[in-house]
């Protein structure tokens, strides 16, 4: 058990440490919020849909992927999601709008910045499919059940133009597009020419190392001394409910090996920056938004090498 421990550790914990220079690159080297928001700008627009394109371009290699993990991912998502509404509600007193925010923060993992090169680097190139699938459906699927929350605790209904919006929204996604058009790509069959092969290859492989000094960057910029009360629900929820209840969900839909690792893996992930966006807006509990974006950033160095040692456990035939 120690030695897996160790080999999952030693995998994810470069990764970490990446996130550990962006941030000493903000707090100790005083690079501005500028230098920050460029970077962001160039890997969620250009690298990462590149490397996801490339990655995805290569679909009819792969590994076909069962769809019911999105059942047991995001049935673990609603599951996670009601609890932490209704423990909110009675711990801390909170209004309709609040329990649906810290319920998102318990259920939105960061599978972009920390999910994608996790992935790659302990389950291997066959997990993207599996990973970009869910992708594909968490931004929509996740809007959608908050906005749901909000407004049904609000007027008792759902705006249907708000619905529309997400929609919109998530389709112009530059993740979003380079997953569909490369696994687009990928189900023609077709090769990329070798010129625009080594274009597409020299843009994408940054993207990786880059997202999570950018994750990193964007953590120094949260004050954790703040909200730490319901900041610590949504670390419970979100590092060691969520990813528990997501695998007995795959259990119970007897999911293959490799589907199983990588739900639970993104359902042990961190929390996601939007669910702090989405705090800023409705200007409820921003503090314990950003109190559990660092927290769990910094503990799931320890509790995803956990939870992977687990899966080898589990499952000892390997990926």
């Amino acid at each position: 058990m120690l030695e897996l421990f160790i080999r999952q550790f030693e995998l994810a914990v470069p990764l970490f440490i990446l996130v550990a220079l962006g941030y000493g690159l903000v707090k100790g080297a005083g690079w501005s919020k500028s230098v920050s928001d460029g970077m962001n700008t160039f890997v969620f627009n250009l690298a990462m849909p590149a490397l996801l394109f490339h990655l995805m371009s290569d679909l009819s290699k792969l590994p076909p992927v069962d769809a019911r993990l999105l059942a047991a991912f995001f049935g673990g998502c609603l599951l996670t999601f009601l609890l932490g509404y209704f423990l909110s509600g009675s711990l801390f007193s909170l209004d309709g709008t609040g329990k649906s925010i810290l319920g998102l923060g318990g259920v939105f993992s960061n599978n972009v910045l920390i999910g994608i090169p996790l992935a790659k680097a302990t389950l291997g190139n066959a997990s993207i499919p599996s990973v970009a699938l869910v992708l594909v459906f968490n931004s929509l699927t996740l809007w959608s059940l908050l906005s749901i929350s909000i407004e049904w605790s609000k007027h008792g209904s759902m705006s249907i133009a708000g619905f529309r919006t997400t929609v919109f929204a998530i389709a112009r996604n530059p993740i979003i597009i380079g997953i569909i058009t490369g696994a687009c790509f990928g189900l023609t069959g077709w090769v990329l020419p070798p010129v625009l092969e080594h274009t597409l290859v020299q843009v994408a492989e940054p993207s990786a190392a880059l997202s999570l000094i950018v994750l990193g960057m964007g953590l120094a910029e949260y004050d954790v001394k703040a909200g730490w009360r319901q900041g610590t629900l949504i670390v419970a929820l979100k590092l060691i409910l969520q990813p528990l209840v997501v695998w007995a969900l795959a259990a119970l839909l007897g999911l293959p090996m490799m589907e199983t690792k990588v739900v639970v893996l993104l359902a042990s992930l961190p929390v996601g920056v939007n669910v702090y966006l989405m705090a800023r807006q409705y200007q409820r509990l921003e503090g314990s938004v950003a109190a559990s974006l660092v927290l769990t950033t910094v503990l799931s160095a320890i509790t995803t090498p956990v939870f992977l040692v687990l899966l080898a456990r589990a499952f000892p035939t390997g990926v």
